[in-house]
């Protein structure tokens, strides 16, 4: 049914999206195949193959959607194309939990493997339940919480957030206690990815002192470190369509060019025809504007990740419009090798810095070095060397407002096209304020979640359209 995963391939290489609940899972190879066909949904083009992060990057205050997606910008909520679009992404997300429940009902049963590689199973199995439920809470708030023991059930009410995010923690609990300290192949997820979803769960639950505790254990582990640069190029090393992994990767969801059906599709939708960055073509569906948009306006062009970032492109919105390159793969041919970079090292430092602000009532001297590395690397600079030509001092930062706004500032530069800005604006309670600063826009209160799609409450009747359904729709 599904082919494993490959030390020396980039991604997980299946067929099927979905698994059968009555197949048996005995052998080691049988679960593991069981196991991958978790990641398919995931890896699809209508969830975080491609138009999952379309729809975040294209609320970024940095970014701007064209064509279908142009009514996002104006934060008012979705029209009915997009409505379907976010409802195929529920979809997928619930075929993964689907699999992932099947697992767990069916791993205890395996007849041929030992009760410590049942235990790595499970706890894989459930980190990635808690992955599919960690995007579901955050973009709908309250869903349906389908687990191994409600499998048959149709009808299932929403259950509250609150209860949804204490099932996330669960999951991530036993994962970190039963992942590997490396994931059983390229791609797999170790107990240092669960301790990293940890941190950013605890974060959005305001658990400050819980978020600072594990992000310092995965800090002082020593498993990760980031990948240095000295020129623009370099970046090539963590975000090129040929790197298999790096220092830097805690867990990234896997693609490859090298099978027709296992190249990554978001490129598609960032490049300009001809461009050279993407031969396949391209729907260039966000863009951005160097002169008009205030964040690239004031990105310091001395930051290498600016001109790696972006480049150039008119069609016919004026000269100073800008496209994103950063998943540039300029061999592809039906879809890009470039991973997506869930959770990077990178990630996990300017995550510790805020924890420690917050924690602290304003930045550590600990929490500015962590900044600092990702700052310097930026520059080109040694991540573990002190620069004062490009260091932030902690005394410009004392006030614990000004720290936050660094940190919100150093994510977006640092997370540009990755489909994680909106979030860490939803997260922190600024995404109005933001918004209305970059672009002078109110965003509309119903904006900021998406809709319980038509296609759950038509066949879940424990779901009322009126009154289970998100405000405003």
């Amino acid at each position: 049914m599904a082919a494993a995963l490959s030390s020396c391939k980039k991604t997980l290489e299946e067929e099927p999206q979905s698994i059968a609940a009555e197949n048996f899972y005995n052998k080691p190879a049988e679960v593991e195949a069981g196991l991958n066909a978790i990641y398919s949904p995931l890896r699809d083009g209508n969830a975080l193959g491609a138009i999952y992060q379309v729809q975040l990057e294209c609320y970024a205050d940095y970014m701007y959607g064209r064509g279908s997606h142009a009514v996002l910008n104006n934060y008012q909520g979705l029209d009915n194309t997009n409505i379907t679009r976010v409802g195929n992404i529920w979809g997928f997300f619930y075929l993964s939990i689907r699999n992932a429940n099947i697992m767990v009902q069916k791993i205890p049963l395996a007849k041929s493997v030992s009760d410590a590689a049942k235990a790595q199973y499970l706890a894989e199995a459930r980190y990635l339940r808690a992955l599919d439920y960690f995007y579901l809470v955050r973009n709908w708030a309250g869903v349906p919480l389908r687990t191994e023991n409600n499998m048959d059930s149709i009808n299932l009410r929403r259950s509250a957030a609150a209860d949804v995010y204490a099932f996330i923690l669960e999951d991530l609990k036993f994962a970190e206690t039963n992942l590997p300290d490396a994931g059983r192949l390229v791609g797999a997820p170790s107990k240092w990815a669960a301790k990293t979803v940890l941190a950013e769960v605890y974060m959005w639950l305001g658990q400050y002192n819980d978020a600072d505790s594990k992000a310092g254990e995965v800090i002082a582990s020593g498993k990760f470190s980031l990948v240095k640069v000295s020129a623009v190029s370099d970046f090539d090393k963590l975000y090129g369509a040929d790197v298999v992994s790096s220092t830097e990767e805690i867990f990234y969801i896997k693609f490859s060019r090298s099978a027709a059906t296992q190249g990554w599709q978001y490129p598609i939708y960032a490049f300009y025809p001809n461009s050279g960055y993407y031969p396949p073509g391209g729907y260039y569906t966000f863009y951005s504007d160097s002169v008009k948009n205030a964040v690239l306006q004031h990105w310091d062009k001395h930051d290498l990740r600016y001109t790696y970032n972006w480049y150039s492109q008119t069609f016919g919105l004026g000269a100073t419009t800008m496209l994103n390159r950063k998943f540039a793969d300029k061999q592809a041919v039906t879809g890009a090798g470039n991973d997506y970079p869930m959770y990077r090292y990178a990630d996990l430092l300017l995550l510790y810095a805020e924890a420690e602000s917050r924690v602290n009532n304003g930045p550590t001297a600990d929490g500015m070095e962590k900044l600092n590395m990702v700052h310097r690397r930026a520059y080109g600079k040694d991540p573990l060397t002190a620069d004062a030509s490009v260091d932030l001092l902690l005394s410009d930062y004392s006030d614990p407002a000004a720290f936050l706004d660094l940190v919100v500032k150093e994510r977006g530069y640092e997370d540009c096209s990755e489909g994680k800005r909106w979030l860490d604006l939803k997260r922190m309670g600024i995404v109005k304020q933001v918004i209305q600063a970059v672009k002078g826009i109110t965003v509309a209160d119903k904006h900021l979640l998406w809709p319980i799609p038509t296609t759950e409450y038509n066949y879940n009747k424990a779901i009322d359209p009126a009154k289970d359904q998100n405000p405003g729709y």
